[in-house]
């Protein structure tokens, strides 16, 4: 039985921007079966059908619908997450530049499972081990990184890992206001505010 079958589909939020842009990364492909119409998904092909074995690099998303879909097509791991670049996360994951090699890398990954065949468990492991690894640093930067520095120390994070060192920063900044103990103090929600500077603008 494929790896691919013990794996649930992936839905995260629909109106996901984060989402939406790591389903657009592509997948290596390869048709199974005659495409009738999708010729224009090759424009080099210069035919309205797609033949058994034309290999392209589709969407993740485009990819997931066709490969369960009959399995119109056979679909490859993207070079991020094979052998070569999990030998290195292997290695030691603390010290990648995972934003380079890619900026959604758990989410695209979560995407991948079904995808990916008997590489569905390593797969799988990968994205575990490599958050394992790297979250401590993550947490132990966020609390100890000055304004200055928040920047760089994020330019090598992926989306999740940046989502999860700002909820660092302001967890440890809510807990400083709490030990001064002027978490007390009521201030103006985000939301209003911005709401506030749309109605002026507005009138302006």
């Amino acid at each position: 039985m494929s790896a691919a079958l013990h794996y649930p589909s992936y839905y995260p939020s629909y109106f996901s921007i984060e989402d939406i842009l790591a389903t657009n990364e592509k997948v290596p492909c390869k048709f199974e079966k005659t495409a009738c119409d999708l010729g224009f998904l090759d424009p080099s092909g210069g035919s309205k059908d797609l033949e058994v074995g034309t290999k392209l690099e589709l969407p993740c998303w485009l990819a997931r619908a066709l490969a369960s879909r009959r399995q119109i097509v056979s679909c490859q791991l993207p070079k991020t997450f094979r052998e070569r670049y999990r030998e290195i996360l292997k290695a030691d994951a603390a010290l990648v530049d995972l934003h380079t090699l890619s900026p959604h890398f758990y989410e695209l990954g979560q995407h991948l499972l079904p995808l990916a065949g008997p590489e569905g468990t390593t797969l799988g492991l990968l994205l575990v081990e490599t958050l394992r690894e790297r979250l401590r640093s993550i947490m132990d930067t966020s609390l100890n990184t000055t304004e200055d520095d928040a920047g760089t120390r994020q330019s090598k994070l992926d989306q999740l890992e940046r989502s999860l060192f700002l909820t660092g920063r302001k967890t440890f900044r809510d807990h400083q206001l709490w030990l001064s103990r002027r978490a007390h103090i009521v201030t103006t929600s985000y939301m209003v505010t911005q709401h506030n500077k749309r109605k002026f603008s507005e009138v302006s």
